[in-house]
Parts: structure tokens; C-alpha cells; sequence
């Protein structure tokens, strides 16, 4: 697997993650039911930070030459 498919794998992985946290501390997600995340705003920023992360992941590996 080249670094440049990787990296754009990982960065994909980090973008649905973080969405995942952020939607569950919006209390948006209720899955799974007994998350201590539901209902958090500190889960929001650290969501948004995890996709924002690989945002910048995936635009990189786009930079990449292969």
C-alpha cells in the first residue's frame, strides 16, 4: 500500500470518527446508549478537532506524488 493511499485512508477514518464524536456530543447520536459522551460539548471541539485532523491528512496525501 503506497503512503499516499494511507495516508488518505487514515485521514478518511479521522474524518468519520470525529464526526461520529461530535454528533454524539450534540446528543445527535444516541449510540451506543450508555456512552459517556452523549450530551457533552467538550466531545463537540474534540470531535471537530479529530476531523479537522484529517481533513489536513487527506489533503496531504493528495498533495503527494505518486
Amino acid at each position: 500500500m503506497s503512503l499516499r493511499r494511507a495516508l488518505t485512508l487514515f485521514g478518511a477514518l479521522l474524518i468519520l470518527s470525529g464526526l461520529f464524536f461530535a454528533l454524539q456530543g450534540a446528543d445527535i447520536i444516541h449510540w451506543p446508549l450508555q456512552s459517556t459522551m452523549l450530551g457533552r460539548s467538550a466531545w463537540i471541539r474534540n470531535g471537530l478537532i479529530i476531523a479537522a485532523v484529517g481533513v489536513a491528512l487527506t489533503w496531504t496525501a493528495r498533495k503527494i506524488r505518486s
